[in-house]
C-alpha cells in the first residue's frame, strides 16, 4: 500500500504513519516541515493555507490518503479535489463533535449533525470538521472514510489531557480525584485509532464510523489508578463529588481533563454508540497500557509534553486544588 499522510509528525498523524511503516507500506508525509517525520518516510513540504501550498502534490499516485485537518474546510476541499483521480481512498479523521448538541446516550452514525460547508473558512471546531467531511465526500464519494473519533489519548499526545494527569500524580501527595470513582469514560487510544483506520481503508470501507471505546471500557477510577501506578504508585486520590467541584468553580474537562460530571454534556461525550466500528474489527487496549506507554514516552523526553498552539492549556492550578482539599 502507498500511503499519503497529510501531517504525520505529531500525535494522530504520527501514530498512523508509524502503523503504516510497521506494515511495510510505502509512506509519503506531506507537512510544513516544522517537525521531522518518522524515519523511513518520504517527505514533501507545503502549507495548505498558503497560495501554491499544494504544489508538491501536483504529481504522484497513492492507494490511500489520510487527513487529520481541523481548520478551515477549504483546505480539505482543495486537497481532496487535487487527489481525487490519483488516490484510491481518502480517510478523514473527524470527530464526534460533528453531532448536534446534545447527543443522547447511544447515538449512532445516523444522528443529527451540525451545519458545515466545504467552502467555509474556519467557523468553529465542530463546523470545521463537518465541512471537512463534506469536502472529502464531495471529491471521493463512497471512497471517503469518515473516522469520527471521540476523546483521543495515548503516546505523543499534544493536547495536554493525559500528560497533565500523569505529571500531577508524579508530584505525589494527595490529589483531587473527580468522582464518582466508577464513572465510565469513553476514549480511543491513538494507536487503536491508527490500526482501525488503516485496516478499514485497506478493506475498502467508506462512510462514517464512531471511533471510541465501548461504554464502560474504562472508569475514572481505573484511569487514575493507572496514572498512579505508572508514575510511581505513591500519590493519594481524594475522591470528590461533582457538587463540591462545581461549588468551587472548577471547570470540568479543562481544569480536570478527561472528566465530565454526569448529565447532558457527559452523555454527549461519553455514551456514544460504537456498534458499527466494533462489528468491523475495532479492538481497544486496556487503559493501563495506554497510560503506562504515555508515561514512558513523557519520561523519555523529560516529562514536558508537546502542546499544540491552537489548544488551550489544561489542568488545575495547585492553589485551587489545595483550597478544595483543605490542604
Amino acid at each position: 500500500m502507498r500511503l499519503l499522510m497529510l501531517g504525520g509528525t505529531e500525535f494522530v498523524g504520527r501514530a498512523i504513519t508509524e502503523d503504516a511503516l510497521a506494515r511495510g507500506w510505502e509512506v509519503t508525509v506531506f507537512h510544513r516541515g516544522h517537525h521531522a517525520p518518522p524515519p523511513g518516510t518520504r517527505a514533501l513540504h507545503g502549507d495548505r493555507t498558503a497560495p501554491g501550498g499544494l504544489d508538491a502534490l501536483a504529481a504522484g499516485e497513492w492507494d490511500l490518503v489520510v487527513d487529520t485537518w481541523g481548520g478551515a474546510p477549504t483546505a480539505v476541499r482543495d486537497t481532496a479535489r487535487l487527489l481525487a483521480d490519483r488516490a484510491g481512498r481518502y480517510a478523514y479523521v473527524s470527530t464526534r463533535s460533528v453531532y448536534a448538541y446534545p447527543a443522547p446516550a447511544g447515538l449512532d452514525e445516523d444522528g443529527p449533525l451540525v451545519e458545515g460547508s466545504p467552502d467555509a473558512g474556519s467557523v468553529g471546531y465542530p463546523q470545521d470538521k463537518r465541512g471537512g467531511e463534506l469536502a472529502a465526500e464531495a471529491a471521493f464519494g463512497e471512497r471517503a472514510l469518515l473516522v469520527r473519533a471521540g476523546l483521543i489519548l495515548g503516546p505523543y499526545e499534544n493536547v495536554g489531557r493525559l500528560p497533565w494527569w500523569l505529571n500531577r500524580v508524579a508530584r505525589r501527595g494527595p490529589f483531587l480525584a473527580p468522582g464518582p470513582r466508577d464513572l465510565p469514560i469513553q476514549y480511543i487510544d491513538v494507536r487503536d485509532l491508527a490500526r482501525w483506520t488503516l485496516d478499514a481503508a485497506e478493506a475498502g470501507l467508506g462512510g462514517a464510523y464512531n471511533l471510541v471505546s465501548p461504554p464502560g471500557h474504562a472508569t475514572m477510577g481505573g484511569f487514575l489508578d493507572a496514572c498512579v501506578a505508572a508514575a510511581g504508585g505513591v500519590a493519594e486520590p481524594r475522591w470528590t463529588d461533582a457538587a463540591a467541584i462545581e461549588a468551587a468553580g472548577i471547570e470540568p474537562w479543562i481544569e480536570l481533563p478527561v472528566w465530565l460530571p454526569e448529565g447532558e454534556t457527559y452523555d454527549h461525550m461519553f455514551r456514544a454508540g460504537v456498534g458499527k466500528a466494533l462489528a468491523t474489527g475495532l479492538v481497544c487496549r486496556p487503559v493501563e497500557e495506554t497510560v503506562a506507554d504515555t508515561w514512558a514516552g513523557l519520561t523519555s523526553i523529560g516529562g514536558e509534553a508537546p502542546q499544540r498552539p491552537d489548544r488551550s492549556t489544561k489542568g488545575l492550578a495547585p492553589e485551587r486544588e489545595a483550597a478544595l482539599l483543605g490542604l
